[in-house]
Order: C-alpha cells, then sequence, then structure tokens
C-alpha cells in the first residue's frame, strides 16, 4: 500500500504529490489529512507532509519509493472532507495545493497545553480535624494552614495555596506523601469570551409574522433532509440575527454545530453577547487580535466537540467541528468575505462547498444583498426569505437627497448643505443626535465636475477613468489612457477636479458651525489603538456626544437609538469609481448608513448630497427600494458582460523586471487566445481584455500588470485557468512572476 503526500516546503511553486510506502507499523493508523513525516530530497531531510490519497500500484520503480517515518504527534489532525475543501480551492480559484492547504490549517503547530492544577483532601473531616491539632502542638505551621484550608474547602486550586496561603511545594509534597491529600490536573481552555451572570439572562423574544415564517421554513426543510442555501433579504432593523439564532438553536438541539461568519469591522461585544445569552459557555469566537494558544484552545474545544457555534470573521469557516450542520455569513454583501491572498477564494462560495461535503446548510443575509446571490435567489437555486419590516415596527426614516450642484448655484461651497445645517441645529436643540458619513471607499482620483456632475468615463468600458500623477487619465480595465482634461466638456466649468475633502476637515468644520455641540471622529486615525473602536462607540452610545462623524466604519452593525439624523456627505464619492462594482458598493454604503437612524423610538431623518441625484444607485438607497436597483444595475451588467451576468476572471501578474513582465502577459496573452479560439469552435464566447496597469502600477520596485477574461461560464473560466497554469509552470520565464488568478474579483488590483 502506497500513500500520495504533499509535502510543506518551501518552494511554494513546487506543488507535486509523491509517493511513500507505508511500513507495516503503520498500516491502518493513517487516513486522508493524516500529517506524517517523510525523509525528502537528496539528504532525506526529516519533513511534514499531509496524506492527500492513497493507491496499491506505485507509479514510479518501488524499490526507488521511500517510507514514511512517523506520524506527527505534535501536529492537529485534519479531515478528510477539509483536504477535499482544499482540494476543490485549489481547483477553483488556482495556486497550489499547499497555499490551499495552509487557508484551510491557519494552525499548524501545537501549542502549548495550558493546564490548572487542584489539590484535594482524601481523608475524612474528622481526621482532618485530628492532623490538624498535631500539625500545630508540633508548631508546623505552614501543614496546618494547608489543613485548615482542606477542611473548609475539599477542593483548592493549587495557584491559590501559594498565592494566598505562602504554601511551599515541599509541603503540599509531604502531606501527599501521608496520603492526605492528592494532585489533580485537568486542561484549562483559554476562553477569550468574558461574561458575568448578568449578561447572561436570557429575556423571552416575541417574534413578527415574517421572522416566524423565516425560521418556521428553515425549521421545516431541516426536518425534512432538505439542507440548501437561504437568502435573508431583511431591511436594516429587521431582526435578521434574531432569526440565525433560532435556525442555529435548531441545529445544536439534533446535535450538530454551527459556525457564523461576520465582517471583522462588526466582531463586537455586543453581536457576540446575543449568541453567548443563547448558547452560554459553548460559543466561541475567532478573530485576529486572540493569541496563537486562544486560537488553538478553540480550534481544540471544536475538535472535541465542546463548542456548538463558532463566531468570526471567514478564517472561522474551517474550523474543524465534527458534525456541522449549519454555516451563517451576516452581511453576506461585504467586501471582506474574498480573499486577497492565494488562493483568493470567497466565503459564500467556499461555505457552498464546505456544506456540500458535510451535508451542511447555509444561510446569507443582508439588507442589501451582493446582485450574485439575489441574480441566485432569482434563479431558484437559493430560498429566498424576505423581512420587509423592522422588528421595533419602527418606520424606516424620512429620507431626501441634496443636489449639490445647487448648493454650488446658491453660493453655498460648504460641504454642509442647508438643509442638513437646518436639521443638525434642530437635533441640538432636541438634544438628539447626529451621524456625518463621509463615503470615502475607492477613492481613487476620479474627475468630477461641480457645476453639472459630469463624470469624465472611458469610451471603451462605462467605467471612469483615474488621473494619475503623470498627468494621464487611465482605464484600469482596458489600458484606455488620454490627457488630463482641466475644464468640462459637458458645461465648459473650471470647476472640474477630484473631492479632497477629509474627516479632520469635516470635524473642524462641523466645530466651527456648530461650538456647543460635543463632537467625535471615528477614522483609522482614532481607531489606532487595540479598543479605539470600542471607546468611541461606547462614549457616542452613552450619550456623551451630539455629532459622530466618519468613514464606513461607523455605518455597520451598531444601533444608537438617540440618533434620528444621519447625513451622507458626497454620496458619489464610490459611484465612479474604476470599478464595475461601483453602482453596488454605493447603492449597500447609503442604505447601511440611513439605516442607523430612527431606530429607537424617535423618527429618523436621512440627507444624501450628491452631484448626482438623478443617478439610480442614489434614488433607489433613497426609497431604500432593492428590487429596482437589482433591475437597473443587472440591465447594466448584462450590456457590459459583467458578473452576474456573465463570469469575469482576473489574472494578476507582478514581478521586479518591467521587460520581463510585459513579455510575459504578451505571451500568455497569445497562449489564451489560442484557447479561445478552441472554446468558440464549442460555441463558448470568451474575451480577453488587457493587459493593463492596475491604479498602482508599481508597489516598492515591484511593477504590476493585469489581464481580464470575459466568459458566460465559470467553467469556461476555470478551464483556462488550468491549462495557464500549466503553460506557466513549464515555461521557466514565469519563474520571476508572480502570477494570481481571481474568479469575479471584488475590485481592481
Amino acid at each position: 500500500m502506497y500513500a500520495r503526500i504533499i509535502v510543506d516546503i518551501t518552494h511554494e511553486k513546487l506543488d507535486r504529490v509523491f509517493e511513500y510506502s507505508i511500513p507495516s507499523d503503520l498500516e491502518g493508523m493513517l487516513k486522508v489529512g493524516t500529517e506524517v513525516l517523510v525523509p525528502f530530497g537528496r539528504g532525506n531531510k526529516e519533513t511534514r507532509g499531509y496524506i492527500v490519497g492513497f493507491s496499491k500500484i506505485c507509479e514510479f520503480d518501488p524499490e526507488k519509493v521511500k517510507s514514511i517515518s512517523g506520524i506527527c504527534e505534535d501536529g492537529i489532525d485534519i479531515t478528510a472532507r477539509l483536504v477535499a475543501l482544499a482540494a476543490w480551492m485549489k481547483e477553483h480559484y488556482g495556486g497550489t495545493m499547499i497555499q490551499a492547504l495552509k487557508t484551510v490549517l491557519p494552525i499548524k503547530k501545537k501549542e502549548r497545553v495550558k493546564e490548572k492544577r487542584y489539590v484535594r483532601r482524601t481523608v475524612s473531616k474528622e481526621e482532618g480535624e485530628r492532623y490538624l491539632e498535631q500539625f500545630l502542638g508540633q508548631h508546623q505551621q505552614a501543614r496546618a494552614r494547608l489543613m485548615a484550608a482542606l477542611l473548609d474547602d475539599e477542593v483548592i486550586a493549587y495557584e491559590l495555596l501559594k498565592r494566598k496561603l505562602n504554601i511551599t511545594k515541599t509541603v503540599v509534597d509531604a502531606l501527599k506523601e501521608r496520603g492526605l491529600l492528592t494532585i489533580e490536573t485537568e486542561q484549562e481552555f483559554r476562553n477569550p469570551i468574558r461574561a458575568t451572570a448578568q449578561e447572561q439572562n436570557t429575556v423571552p423574544l416575541i417574534y413578527t409574522e415574517e421572522q416566524q415564517n423565516a425560521i418556521h421554513c428553515f425549521c421545516r426543510d431541516y426536518e425534512a433532509g432538505i439542507k440548501g442555501t437561504y437568502l435573508v433579504h431583511g431591511v436594516t432593523g429587521s431582526g435578521k440575527t434574531e432569526v440565525y439564532i433560532e435556525m442555529i438553536r435548531k441545529v445544536v438541539e439534533d446535535g450538530k454545530q454551527a459556525i457564523v461568519l461576520i465582517p471583522e469591522i462588526a466582531l463586537t461585544y455586543q453581536t457576540v453577547m446575543r449568541f453567548y445569552r443563547k448558547f452560554g459557555e459553548r460559543v466561541s469566537i475567532l478573530n485576529s487580535r486572540m493569541s496563537a494558544g486562544e486560537r488553538f484552545d478553540q480550534m481544540e474545544r471544536a475538535k472535541k466537540g465542546e463548542l456548538d457555534v463558532m463566531i468570526g470573521p471567514r478564517s472561522a469557516l474551517f474550523t474543524p467541528f465534527p458534525a456541522l450542520g449549519l454555516i451563517v455569513i451576516d452581511e453576506e454583501h461585504e467586501g471582506t468575505y474574498k480573499s486577497e491572498q492565494t488562493p483568493r477564494y470567497h466565503a459564500r462560495e467556499t461555505a457552498e462547498a464546505r456544506a456540500a461535503l458535510e451535508g451542511a446548510s447555509v444561510v446569507l443575509g443582508s439588507a442589501t444583498p451582493s446582485l450574485e446571490s439575489y441574480y441566485r435567489a432569482e434563479k431558484g437555486e437559493y430560498k429566498l426569505l424576505t423581512l420587509q419590516n423592522r422588528a421595533t415596527r419602527q418606520k424606516l426614516p424620512e429620507t431626501e437627497i441634496v443636489d449639490l450642484r445647487e448648493e454650488l448655484r446658491k453660493g453655498n461651497r460648504s460641504i454642509l448643505s442647508e438643509r442638513l445645517h437646518e436639521l443638525m441645529e434642530d437635533r441640538l436643540r432636541r438634544r438628539e443626535q447626529s451621524i456625518l458619513f463621509l463615503n470615502r471607499r475607492g477613492y481613487a482620483g476620479f474627475l468630477a465636475c461641480r457645476s453639472c456632475g459630469y463624470v469624465v468615463k472611458c469610451p471603451h468600458c462605462d467605467i471612469s477613468l483615474s488621473s494619475h500623477r503623470n498627468g494621464k487619465l487611465v482605464c484600469h480595465y482596458c489600458g484606455y489612457e488620454t490627457q488630463m482634461i482641466h475644464a468640462c466638456p459637458e458645461c465648459g466649468s473650471v470647476h472640474i477636479g477630484a473631492f479632497r475633502a477629509g474627516t479632520q476637515q469635516i470635524e473642524e468644520l462641523v466645530k466651527r458651525e456648530f461650538p456647543e455641540a460635543r463632537v467625535l471622529r471615528m477614522d483609522m486615525d482614532t481607531t489606532k489603538t487595540k479598543d479605539g473602536h470600542e471607546k468611541i462607540l461606547s462614549a457616542f452610545a452613552n450619550e456623551e456626544a451630539d455629532i459622530l462623524i466618519g468613514t464606513q466604519m461607523i455605518v455597520k452593525g451598531h444601533d444608537f437609538p438617540k440618533v434620528t439624523l444621519v447625513g451622507i456627505l458626497a454620496a458619489d464619492m464610490s459611484l465612479y469609481t474604476d470599478d464595475y462594482r461601483a453602482g453596488e458598493r454605493t447603492f449597500q454604503l447609503l442604505v447601511q448608513a440611513a439605516g442607523r437612524a430612527g431606530r429607537g423610538e424617535l423618527a429618523g431623518n436621512v440627507v444624501i448630497q450628491t452631484y448626482s441625484p438623478e443617478h439610480y444607485s442614489i434614488v433607489d438607497a433613497a426609497k431604500q427600494d432593492y428590487e429596482q436597483f437589482y433591475k437597473e444595475e443587472m440591465k447594466y451588467r448584462s450590456l457590459m458582460g459583467y458578473p452576474p451576468a456573465e463570469q469575469l476572471m482576473a489574472v494578476l501578474l507582478s514581478s521586479e523586471d518591467e521587460l520581463l513582465l510585459e513579455r510575459g502577459c504578451r505571451y500568455l496573452k497569445e497562449y489564451m487566445q489560442m484557447l479561445l479560439k478552441k472554446q468558440k469552435k464549442e460555441e463558448i464566447r470568451m474575451e480577453i481584455i488587457g493587459p493593463a496597469s492596475p491604479y498602482v502600477g508599481k508597489v516598492n520596485d515591484v511593477y504590476r500588470r493585469i489581464i481580464y477574461v470575459k466568459s458566460e461560464t465559470e467553467g469556461a473560466l476555470i478551464e483556462v485557468k488550468d491549462q495557464a497554469e500549466a503553460y506557466i509552470e513549464i515555461n521557466e520565464g514565469y519563474r520571476k512572476i508572480r502570477i494570481q488568478f481571481d474568479l469575479n474579483p471584488m475590485g481592481v488590483f
């Protein structure tokens, strides 16, 4: 019998499976996923590897095949299902098997096990009292203190003896030898969740009819053995989290476990506590702030079946649960669910793949679902569960759109419109709170006219051109270039350029306009410290400030009952970026921001300031009309051939040698064009765009280029990727070029 093993070597481009014979003493002990030690290379250096399969027939000369040395005792066992998931990721997203395994197995080495020791009295209370008198009579004060403590408590933590009673190891050992006590040891897991008894109290919830219908639909399917994917589309404040909790409760009652994925920014204490109050000690978290020891402990607890629910960002998807029953992805539209490292996987697709391997269900939730998810729900691939009303029965806020072009005509050059200024004054008088949101996501130097709203676009891609420092306007999709312009081609105004306001400038302006107001600012500068986010949000929640100014980090996952006004400044900053998802991202941000207003008993107002008041993303966001936005955006995606109407693959190339990079791009494009001719014969329409320069063409002396491939089917793109990878592997010229494949990228390179 032979084992097929992938060796974890430093040269990641070497992605080979090696064959090793199985020694007789290890027969029956090995399985797919077992981490083993093998002799590797000419020097037979002992190296770690993972078993990815078995074979009765050896493909090589059996006499030359080396034997497995042993099993890694300090490694972490991985299941066959997780190895299969890694194989799926390699096939789907490219890269090497090693890279996929490293993603699926983020913890490789066993951390030091934390143990807790206890001292237990082994004699009766009466006998113990006799020994206490004996120790006191012999002036053995330390022994007397120890026995007196054990008479009060039969079991005492060892560390307390040293810290509080000043008892030495010698004294403990002396009583142990006389048979008066024993020392017991148990493994102690580091728990990243801290909760008080009061926090664990549960209050019965009364669910709305919509919530009940969503819960009932999932539970009915689960009982019938139907394991599908569900899309919970609920407006902001509709109680999606409560629906998730009930779905998880159903799965946990069946003896299964659940994973809850949330964006890192939303991994707040309040969010976690909602699950903790329901599931207690059997819920845990994973995040980047935890130590390696804490992460290791949570993985160990999960493997042993001591946890029911794991909450965390996309890396929590690989929690080694023995009986996974449900994966929940909250705010599924968030870009953070897409990995920026090879393999460039998306948590949504990977969750579906894992669920299929493990016989689990997937629940996606958002007030503004990604077009990909809603498209699949329309096609019937996902089951759509809708929550159209807020759980508190509170009305959605009234939303107004302010045309900044009109403000300019009236002589108002301030970032605050007259209407927003008026409402802010009103809220200060009423002692209510306001949020000012600056939409800076995707800020990439696009040019817009402040007089008429005209945006300079690529004539070939319907994507805004980006201004480069070399005085050129560039399209990052097709490479089109033109000279910088200094007057608007539409109206002739000289008021054309990039928006230059930041949160700091807005804070200074607000303090000048409203000197009596208490102002907080939340951005990258004010949240650098570990607990920077929580301090600012807690202060605002405790009504220590009247106005909160910030970027997108303030608009998601936060509930402030006293906030009755949200002002969205420069709503179109993300609308004309060089990204085909610009309209979708703008709509999502605006809806999420507007959703912060009027969540308590008080009614809310939202003011959206824009130079493009007629754009459907802004009009539909003001109405909170997702269905209408979806129809309009899909027209654009279908016309231009962008996902989900068609499939897109980005090939990202980078090298320190610019000439080598250009040559590599040219040869790779020619090879893919040859593949396309073959595809055309099979009546599969495909298109190659580029190579083009990304927005930043050079970083740290490394040049970057990008090639896009469009196709009607994802399978055709994967086939091109597989053949391109094989072509790259056999051509030495690509050894100095880093190449990544990205299916349906979330942004430009």
